[in-house]
């Protein structure tokens, strides 16, 4: 899928641009052209430090964040490898803690390009083998790479030899690619699972059982499934995880939502049930405090984009673009959360995304529908959130960019003497990075 990545620094900018003249830019899942490139750059990804690999329908971009918090809170360096970026291309890769810098960027993307020619890799695959090349050459305790698309074929996947694999909430989403059944997503997203690597989950349909015993069968490993191997929940305000080790307790996170809990209980068994960087109780117990992920129901401040609302307006952006993502962000917005009110909609989505499984959960809790377009993607009209908002009797309004959207929402406030709104900004991941930048939250 596009991706349309620009830099400000002209030397990334100008890989960026070979980029996209060697490769199709389109998402064509299998190992094949990964091994070649990584072939060609003497097979970076054998020589890593410990690999936490993390996959998942939603949340595994959460868990990566709870792994690399508990980790740095004991004192260990990590490389990172996620997708996709928010504002700049450098948030994929992070280099013993750091943000790629520009001139590594540039240099790593240069590196592989150059030995592309004829391999026909995508967009990710070219991003993951500058990322192994990049982490193989720094020292660091541990690595830890978040799958792009599904598990199986997935880029990725070329790690053979990770120390433990996860797997968190699974949902549908990228049917095209994945199935258009639990079953088949789950076989793909288990797919990660290798020899000698637990695979640590989530807890699941009865019905997911079956695949995901099969793969771990498949990868001779074993499976450690939450109300199995461990477990967790929410007891005055503290998370109580429990698994053979023992008994752990901790701060609930500060990442909002309900679900992080779950997605913190994975990280904290995922670092339990392996022995290459061994950790404190001390640094688990940091982590949900530590740990940042941002466009994950971040509240916004008072930046530029937001500057024309009345002080005291709270707005929460949110990338998840799903029905499991809808869900969560529903339960977030609780009567004691919206204190009365109900929230302004400011939303864009991308055509292939199921706009009715994932609004549904807010159904009651929207008082207008503003409607945006996801700029340089393809993406659902403004006629079709028109005909959710008739279906829930609000109005909906069409804007040709965010900065309308909110300079209208800051006007009928005004005029309405609403002192203080309450907005939900989101529906997808490239929209919450335009206001990232136009706010001026850029993730560091």
């Amino acid at each position: 899928m596009a991706d349309h990545a620009v830099s400000d620094d002209h030397r990334v900018q100008a890989q960026l641009d070979r980029l996209w003249s060697l490769s199709p830019g389109a998402d064509v899942l299998g190992l094949e052209r990964i091994t070649r490139l990584l072939e060609r750059l003497d097979n970076p990804h054998r020589s890593l430090p410990p690999v936490f690999h993390v996959a998942g329908t939603n949340g595994k971009g959460s868990t990566c964040a709870f792994l690399r918090a508990a980790m740095e809170a004991d004192g260990k360096s990590v490389h990172v490898f996620t997708s996709p970026h928010l504002v700049r291309f450098n948030e994929r890769i992070r280099i013993a803690g750091q943000l790629i810098s520009d001139e590594q960027l540039a240099r790593y993307l240069e590196r592989v390009l150059d030995i592309a020619e004829g391999v026909n890799a995508s967009f990710f695959e070219v991003t993951t083998a500058a990322a192994f090349l990049a982490f193989a050459e720094h020292d660091a305790d541990a690595c830890i790479i978040e799958v792009g698309l599904g598990g199986r074929l997935d880029a990725t996947n070329i790690i053979s030899d990770p120390v433990v694999c996860g797997i968190a909430q699974l949902g549908i989403d990228h049917q095209a690619f994945l199935g258009d059944t639990l079953e088949k997503i789950a076989a793909e997203k288990a797919g990660i699972a290798k020899p000698g690597a637990p695979l640590v989950t989530q807890r699941y349909a009865e019905s997911l059982v079956p695949v995901i015993t099969d793969a771990v069968a498949n990868a001779s490993t074993r499976w450690i499934a939450q109300g199995d191997g461990w477990d967790a929940a929410v007891y005055r305000d503290r998370i109580h995880y429990r698994d053979d080790l023992g008994r752990l307790e901790t701060p609930l996170p500060r990442l909002a939502g309900a679900h992080q809990v779950q997605n913190a209980a994975l990280a904290f068994a995922m670092l339990r049930h392996q022995n290459a960087v061994p950790l404190s109780e001390a640094a688990l117990k940091a982590a949900p405090l530590w740990a940042q992920w941002p466009a994950r129901l971040q509240r916004l401040e008072h930046g530029p984009l937001l500057r024309s609302l009345p002080e005291g307006t709270t707005a929460w952006l949110d990338g998840g673009h799903n029905a499991g993502a809808g869900e969560a962000i529903g339960a977030f917005f609780t009567a004691d959360r919206l204190e009365g009110q109900k929230l302004h909609l400011v939303i864009g989505m991308l055509a292939n995304k199921e706009m009715d499984s994932f609004l549904a959960p807010l159904a009651g809790k929207v008082a207008h529908i503003h409607a945006l377009p996801v700029p340089g993607h393809d993406h659902h009209p403004p006629e079709r959130f028109a005909a959710v908002a008739a279906k829930w009797g609000i109005g909906c309004t069409a804007y040709k960019d965010v900065s309308e959207a909110i300079g209208t929402i800051a006007a009928e406030c005004a005029a309405a003497g609403d002192e203080a709104p309450k907005l939900l900004i989101g529906g997808s991941l490239y929209l919450a990075g335009e206001i990232l930048r136009l706010n001026e939250q850029l993730p560091d």
